[in-house]
């Protein structure tokens, strides 16, 4: 009896399965065109439900494009590497050029400052001005001086005065064809003509290789009291009148100290004054005429 039953079901099942062996194309595109129809529709109920079937099959869709964008963005960014490099050392080389140029335009800044300030130093000195620069410090405990890029092509001569914006750096005592050295008052080597502001009494600046030189040779009786400013007589004829060379800072057993007011530390654009004393010196030649 089981035996007749099982025959019989499975006789029954042949035709349904051949049937829709057949008919399973004809059905997938008759849904096929279903949903052709239902997506062109514009009708509200086609609607929410494309809507809705978005929605349910987005996170799906989403969960499998993950991986190949994924992929992508690696393969992309590997692709790049070489123009990000080179890109890379392009932009090194531009900030490290705008590093130099900041430099530079650093340096000219202050060299601008300088030269403004030599400008506006001792304005009413006659004569011919030349402008230079320090390019070397040699001095040490026993010679004070400094070196300039300016020499006997730009009509420097010994005995010339160097200031700066503050006062009286020295006097040039050595000269070479594109140099010149600079004998600071504070060398010992250096005598200057000088007297009190105030009083205009003369005086000798000497310079001991100490920061402060010493007044000598002050006339008997003088007063001088700290604070006092000390410049240039002129009374050599080399030298102007009137630069400031600094102030009294003590009066005591070891003579009257005179403060600098250079910071020699800081001196960097001097000028050389090419003194003119209008007819103080008279030259040798019109002596000679004279005596004749």
């Amino acid at each position: 009896m089981a035996k007749y039953r099982a025959g019989s079901v499975a006789r029954l099942a042949t035709p349904l399965r051949l049937w829709s062996q057949r008919f399973a194309f004809l059905l997938l595109l008759a849904l096929a065109v279903g949903l052709i129809i239902v997506s062109r529709a514009e009708t509200p109920v086609a609607e929410r439900i494309r809507t809705r079937v978005v929605d349910a099959v987005e996170p799906l869709l989403a969960a499998a494009a993950q991986p190949i964008t994924t992929v992508s963005g690696w393969l992309d960014m590997v692709g790049s590497l070489p123009t990000v490099h080179a890109e890379n050392e392009k932009l090194r080389a531009e900030i490290e050029q705008l590093r130099q140029w900041e430099f530079a335009a650093r340096e000219l800044e202050a060299e601008n400052r300088s030269l403004r300030a030599l400008v506006n130093a001792a304005p009413e000195i006659a004569g011919r001005h030349i402008a230079a620069r320090v390019i070397a410090d040699p001095g040490g405990s026993f010679v004070h001086s400094v070196l300039l890029n300016a020499g006997r092509k730009d009509g420097v001569k010994p005995g010339l005065a160097v200031v700066n914006a503050e006062g009286l750096v020295g006097r040039i005592t050595e000269v070479g064809e594109r140099s010149a050295r600079v004998l600071l008052v504070t060398d010992l080597n250096s005598r200057i003509p000088v007297r009190l502001a105030s009083t205009r009494d003369r005086a000798i600046l000497a310079g001991d290789n100490s920061d402060e030189p010493r007044l000598i040779y002050l006339p008997a009786g003088t007063t001088v009291t700290p604070g006092e400013r000390v410049v240039t007589s002129g009374h050599d004829g080399i030298l102007p009148p009137g630069l400031a060379i600094g102030v009294v800072s003590s009066v005591g057993q070891e003579g009257v100290r005179v403060k600098p007011l250079v910071d020699w530390n800081r001196v960097s654009m001097v000028r050389i004054v090419d003194y003119d004393p209008q007819g103080v010196i008279v030259p040798e030649s019109s002596n000679r005429r004279a005596l004749k």
